[in-house]
């Protein structure tokens, strides 16, 4: 079957006047084909508007086949089924009622040609790790990991031709990570993935960034995209760095010129006091010279002009290498201090056993396979969910950061989130703090509901981390699900910044290195 995507000056805005794209071209047919850009470029954006979901402000759509869509977050609430999620529910029902005798024509109807969905059904289930499954039972009890996997099964199972992804890796285990890569890598249809995964990346044909609301097509893998990205980093650099010498030199021409004009106009005033030549030759040269000084100021500041417009362009040309450095002296925590402690704690839904302290700023990895309980642990010591036996002891202020990040209020602004977390905080200390963070000015106003998913997670860092009273231990989970690499970085510099303890569930390794933590916990262990 014939796949392709196509979009012709393709423009998008939302409703309050935020440009998205502008005037973007793609077509792309079968083979794997990745979609890269800093978070809040429009990434998911171009996917939901390629999927339907979304019109474009202007421009036209063309998808060839049959489409399915997998977003970031594609599951919420508990109350469906295993088969409901795949879409075969009321199919199965029917089956079943047609197997005890059920002869009602609607449920003929109802199964179609899809007399073997279970089978189907089980296949794709097994092929993507979750055998053990089963239809009836509830997605409430799923890791995020097992969800994701379950959800792209249920768009595997309606056969498409054009699959679209949207950092499909998030919440992923290695071996989940290895799963899909076989379902990316064996895809015969037309693939498009928004990703933030290297090794996802490596295995696309092509990479498609976009930047600034355009988007530009770069042939070959990931590595030959970052080498020509790299070099013209480096000649933007080296642009900066001569608009910046020439604009230096248009201003001190600038300021030498004015020391010129100065020295004339002295000397003309002392001719004039002198009265060495008659009235009308000496105001005849007074009014000549001032012409010819206004045209070699105004000369000279066109100069400086256009040496800063040179530098403003060459600037734009450089990427975002902001750094966050914030000030939290109320997260620290004493050596000595007993911070989290447990007592023959066994986990809700999973029953896996755990031994857990943390004394002190400890930084602890929490890591394991999807579905070990690593959320469900987080969760425990928050008190969100009862264990299934012992106790959890939890001796300081704690935060907690949820895959969903659902700590933020969309209708209100970023500041507003903060104070609503810290409601006796001085005002300026907030907006100072929010401009570590990389919220300075207008920025710290956008509703919470406009964030692209790094400044959402620096948002929600935000009423974290300035939460009072100031949180001695943070629980992280997947924290860097939706970032790219700077988005990761940023993360990186926050937590350094933190002197508390921490307590983090990641499948990023490098991120888990860049962190210096102190151990690792393995929740395989306790289930071996």
């Amino acid at each position: 079957m014939r796949s392709s995507l196509t979009f012709h000056d393709l423009s998008f805005g939302w409703p309050d006047g935020t440009a998205v794209l502008d005037g973007v071209d793609l077509d792309v047919g079968p083979g794997r084909h990745g979609l890269v850009g800093a978070n809040g470029s429009g990434k998911s954006t171009l996917l939901r508007l390629l999927a339907g979901e979304l019109a474009p402000t202007t421009g036209t759509r063309h998808v060839s086949g049959d489409a399915a869509y997998l977003p970031q977050d594609p599951l919420r609430g508990d109350e469906q089924t295993v088969a409901d999620v795949l879409g075969i529910g009321s199919t199965l029902d029917a089956l079943r009622r047609i197997e005890s005798g059920d002869t009602d024509p609607r449920l003929f109807d109802a199964v179609g040609d899809d007399w073997d969905i279970e089978d189907r059904a089980g296949v794709e289930l097994d092929r993507l790790g979750l055998a053990g499954v089963g239809l009836d039972r509830s997605i409430g009890t799923l890791s995020g990991g097992e969800l994701v996997l379950l959800s792209l099964g249920a768009r595997l199972l309606r056969r498409p031709a054009v699959l679209l992804l949207d950092e499909p890796t998030n919440n992923l285990d290695r071996v989940a990570r290895g799963r899909l890569h076989d379902v990316v890598t064996t895809w015969r249809g037309c693939l498009l993935v928004a990703s933030h995964d290297r090794s996802l990346l490596s295995s696309m044909d092509d990479i498609g960034e976009l930047r600034e609301g355009r988007l530009r097509w770069f042939g070959g893998r990931y590595e030959m995209y970052e080498q020509v990205v790299a070099a013209e980093q480096e000649a933007s650099r080296r642009a900066v760095r001569d608009a910046e010498s020439d604009l230096r030199k248009q201003k001190r021409e600038l300021a030498d010129a004015q020391v010129k004009l100065a020295r004339r106009r002295r000397y003309g005033q002392k001719m004039f006091e002198q009265k060495r030549e008659p009235k009308i030759v000496m105001g005849a040269r007074k009014r000549a010279a001032q012409v010819s000084a206004g045209r070699l100021r105004g000369v000279h500041e066109e100069d400086v002009a256009e040496a800063r417009e040179r530098l403003d362009g060459a600037e734009q040309q450089l990427r975002d290498d902001r750094e966050i450095t914030l000030d939290l002296p109320a997260t620290a925590v004493p050596p000595s201090r007993v911070v989290l402690s447990t007592q023959e704690l066994r986990l809700a839904h999973t029953g896996t056993p755990v031994e857990l302290d943390l004394r002190g700023p400890e930084r602890v990895g929490l890591v394991g396979r999807n579905g070990t309980g690593k959320t469900t642990l987080l969760r425990t010591v928050m008190g969100e969910i009862a264990p299934a036996a012992g106790e959890v002891s939890l001796l300081v202020p704690a935060r907690h950061l949820p895959q969903r990040m659902d700590v933020l209020d969309d209708h209100l602004s970023v500041v507003d989130n903060v104070r609503r977390n810290a409601p006796d905080a001085d005002p300026q200390h907030i907006r100072h703090q929010l401009a570590r963070l990389l919220f300075r000015g207008r920025s710290a106003e956008q509703l919470a509901s406009t964030l692209s998913g790094g400044e959402r997670l620096r948002a929600t860092l935000a009423c974290v981390l300035l939460a009072e009273p100031a949180p001695q231990l943070l629980l992280l989970d997947e924290p860097t699900n939706n970032l790219d690499l700077l988005g990761v970085r940023r993360l990186v510099e926050a937590l350094a910044s933190y002197d508390g303890a921490l307590l983090v569930v990641s499948h990023d390794e490098h991120f888990l290195a860049d962190l210096e933590l102190d151990r690792l916990v393995d929740l395989d262990a306790s289930t071996a």
